[in-house]
């Protein structure tokens, strides 16, 4: 049974012992959204720091069509927040790629939210901070984030905790219910994030932590997400010559 008191305790702790070891008096500087990952992970940090020590960083695309979400967070929560629409850089990535070399689609979809990174931390750098990933572990399990983009960070408070769970989170916290329910959208295409992975969240989370699952056609999809994705999770491999090659 998920006790939610005990894990937001915890994980509160965690990020205040994090920053008491790695950087006190820093800052935490994350990417807002208005998803529900990005508002948990702020809503920790926050019990964790106070809002003085917590920065929001939103981050449109051009016209983004949710914004007022990651307005009521930001406002919600008390913390400063700086707006930096990436819409120019990445046109501009995309305008100065030589006439022949076509981009894939999967490249021009996971371009802003790698440029996006690289935004929080040019933030977080000029403002003392450390970047806090807002990754969840149904997210990494099926490997649904972009690679050097909101898969980093320089801490996690959330990468052990399902959707079920992060939610349970939210609500411990007293974030307000359309924040915490709001239907996640990947923020690249346009789809929901259940639409781009073909299975709902309760059913990813169920078989995450029980093993159980209903449909054996979706069983197998989550497990070839899981283990095309796998590298994702480690470190980069590197070579060593005191270690034989096979």
């Amino acid at each position: 049974m998920f006790d939610v008191e005990k894990v937001t305790a915890q994980c509160v702790q965690w990020v205040r012992d994090f920053f008491e070891h790695n950087g006190p008096g820093c800052n935490a500087v994350l990417g807002i959204s208005g998803g529900k990952d990005s508002s948990v992970a702020a809503a920790v940090c926050v019990a964790a720091l106070g809002s003085d020590r917590v920065i929001g960083v939103l981050m449109p695309n051009g016209v983004q069509h949710d914004i007022d979400m990651a307005y009521l967070l930001c406002d919600h929560l008390g913390i400063r927040r700086y707006e930096i629409n990436i819409h120019d850089a990445v046109e501009g990535v995309k305008n100065a790629m030589p006439a022949d070399l076509e981009l894939s689609n999967q490249s021009i979809v996971n371009l802003p939210p790698r440029i996006r990174m690289a935004t929080v931390y040019a933030v977080s750098q000029s403002c003392n901070g450390r970047v806090v990933n807002t990754c969840n572990l149904s997210e990494d399990w099926v490997g649904y984030s972009t690679r050097y983009g909101d898969s980093v960070g320089d801490f996690s408070p959330l990468s052990h905790l399902t959707v079920q769970e992060v939610k349970a989170v939210g609500r411990c916290l007293g974030l307000p219910e359309v924040l915490v329910e709001k239907p996640p959208i990947d923020g690249l295409c346009g789809k929901t994030d259940e639409d781009n992975l073909g299975f709902t969240y309760a059913v990813l989370d169920r078989y995450i932590r029980t093993g159980e699952i209903d449909d054996p056609s979706t069983k197998e999809l989550i497990d070839r997400k899981h283990r095309n994705n796998l590298f994702k999770l480690q470190l980069m491999p590197s070579f060593d010559p005191e270690i034989p090659t096979i």
